[in-house]
């Protein structure tokens, strides 16, 4: 039986880092932003890359949902997300067969990292307001908090954090999961040449960076960081501690 699992996290965050760790598993396959095209077309907003990316999957939120719940013979089924892209009209029922985590990382750092690739940015964008709605949303379901893991967390102590988050997956951790090849994927979404630049680089999980911790903003990102911060914080207390 296939466990699947929907890692639920913003942009500028290790997101693809941790896509890699999954995908280097020898029992697992990946998905990376399904729904991308999706929201793209329903938005009608000007990212990189936006025809490519509308013309390399579906736009059709349902198909992608079918697509994530399909019949698959790996063992592990790893399923990159972004928050952001779950618009009010997609129906959230097929997250039920999954298995939902959540990647988080303090929004003052993901603004200032955004910045660099898209001069433009919303809280809607960063997706923080989202990803509690949507874990609010699995907590009811379960009855309990799903599985919560720090991008921090683990670029500092990988081989603990992985392996108490996959303790929350219930799956084994695996040493594969540490170090990768260098380069792209053929699973990697047609948009890496315009945000995988750092991730194509990697060989695994180096040292979280040093000026996260006192990154300054100009008030009008900072007014943004204010907003989000009350609901990463709330995840951030159900965190994963290794």
């Amino acid at each position: 039986m296939t466990r699947r699992i929907a890692m639920w996290s913003g942009p500028r965050n290790i997101s693809t880092a941790m896509m890699r760790s999954f995908e280097n598993r020898p029992d697992t396959v990946v998905v990376d932003e399904p729904f991308y095209a999706a929201y793209l077309a329903a938005t009608g907003l000007d990212h990189p890359m936006r025809e490519e990316v509308l013309a390399s999957q579906p736009t059709d939120w349902a198909a992608v949902a079918a697509d994530m719940t399909a019949p698959t013979r790996a063992p592990v089924f790893y399923q990159k997300h972004m928050t952001h892209h779950m618009l009010p009209g997609v129906d959230l029922a097929w997250t039920a067969a999954c298995t939902n985590a959540f990647l988080i990382r303090d929004p003052a750092a993901v603004l200032a990292s955004y910045v660099r690739k898209r001069g433009e940015v919303t809280l809607a964008d960063i997706g923080v307001e989202r990803q509690g709605e949507l874990f609010d949303r699995e907590c009811d379901r379960l009855g309990h908090a799903p599985p919560v893991v720090e991008g921090r967390d683990v670029l500092a102590r990988p081989r603990e954090t992985l392996t108490a988050l996959c303790a929350a997956l219930a799956i084994p951790f695996d040493d594969h999961m540490l170090a990768w090849p260098a380069g792209p994927r053929d699973t990697d979404g047609v948009w890496a040449p315009a945000w995988y630049d750092a991730v194509e680089a990697s060989t695994g999980f180096g040292p979280p960076p040093e000026e996260e911790a006192t990154v300054e903003l100009p008030a009008e990102l900072a007014r943004i960081a204010e907003a989000a911060h009350p609901h990463y914080e709330r995840l951030a207390a159900h965190r994963i501690r290794p």
